[in-house]
């Protein structure tokens, strides 16, 4: 290559670098208000499309886009990790005033190249940053109290499971599937245990793990494999990969209970048959807290250098009460579970946890 073509390649590369509007490989969702005031990208480590956790991260920018005219950008990583140091390294070359990465998987990179970025801002969810690594300072962390919302939906599954609900069976016998054998998901099923044996001590609980989360066919023969073994209710929180246990409960008519989204609602208008057996979702809202944490950063009431846990006071987590809820569990459960939910705001009920 002469002197010439070189010198026109890596200004053209570089370019690209540092312009603000980038599409890596796996593709991007872009909404822009139109507004020259803030910009914020959302980076994802997975794939939109899971219907639930990470569809729900950006629900959460198009909705700052819509109501507060900020420029919003989600761009979506893949699942393989050598990529993602890369990529917002990337990020942090171009113009924007927020970088939001979230997951556990994403914490050690925003401690290394956050104190390099002094003059940008991070948002991480679902995980915390380590605050006495120095140069953190400009990083605000959200977590979620899972273990509360989980336990509610615990607590209705040992309901159903006792009851005479017409795809309940005679076993005392529900599911948990987990995406992985992490920390965020064992307090999901910490919850989900102890709402069950909060209600029936003698309900048993069947765990599962995939080991992935866009493994959807994984997530179903694991599901089957629950129903088989007895549980007539089940819960999915694994991603894409629980997407194959909503498929499982439609396969064997049972029930099941989505995760982070309202999957009910995501799925009724496309597949109606798979979202009736959806009893409710444990709603873990992110779209919420990536809002509520812009929104605050405006009005200049955002504390970095922190982490905040946001549980079901703070709008964090909680039961996603649609009409499938109100026309599946009857009465006298719905209200039981209000009770149960305001004895976790009062503080009556202390739920364990996985950290």
């Amino acid at each position: 290559m002469s002197n010439v073509k070189r010198i026109l390649f890596l200004t053209v590369a570089l370019a690209f670098i540092l312009a603000p509007a980038m599409v890596f490989a796996g593709g991007s969702q872009e909404a822009d208000s139109g507004s020259d005031n803030l910009k914020v990208v959302l980076y994802v480590n997975g794939t939109l499309g899971d219907k639930s956790f990470f569809d729900s991260a950006a629900r959460g920018i198009d909705k700052a886009v819509a109501e507060l005219g900020i420029t919003g950008k989600v761009i979506e990583g893949g699942y393989d990790p050598s990529r993602w140091e890369p990529d917002i390294t990337q990020l942090c070359e171009g113009d924007w005033d927020i970088i939001i990465a979230g997951t556990w998987q994403l914490q050690e990179i925003l401690e290394k190249l956050a104190p390099m970025n002094p003059t940008k801002n991070f948002f991480t969810y679902d995980t915390s940053v380590n605050y006495d690594v120095a140069g953190t300072d400009n990083v605000y962390s959200i977590t979620y109290k899972q273990n509360e919302g989980s336990f509610l939906v615990g607590a209705l599954a040992a309901m159903i499971t006792t009851s005479d609900l017409p795809l309940a069976n005679d076993d005392k016998v529900v599911g948990f599937l987990g995406g992985m054998d992490i920390g965020v998901i064992n307090d999901f099923k910490v919850g989900f245990m102890e709402g069950a044996a909060y209600v029936d001590p003698s309900v048993e609980v069947l765990v599962a793990y995939a080991g992935a989360w866009q493994d959807p066919a994984k997530g179903k023969e694991l599901t089957l494999a629950m129903y088989d073994q007895g549980a007539d209710i089940t819960f999915n929180v694994a991603g894409e990969t629980g997407l194959g246990g909503i498929d499982a409960a439609k396969d064997r008519s049972k029930y099941t209970f989505g995760v982070d989204s309202d999957q009910y609602e995501i799925l009724k208008d496309t597949d109606a048959d798979k979202a009736a057996n959806i009893v409710t979702s444990m709603m873990k809202n992110v779209d919420n807290s990536i809002y509520r944490a812009i929104k605050m950063h405006i009005d200049g009431n955002l504390v970095y250098g922190a982490a905040e846990g946001l549980g079901i006071a703070e709008g964090g987590v909680g039961v996603a009460y649609n009409e499938n809820y109100s026309a599946i569990v009857p009465a006298d459960m719905q209200a039981k579970i209000k009770v149960i939910e305001d004895k976790i705001l009062a503080g009556e009920i202390t739920i364990g946890s996985a950290f």
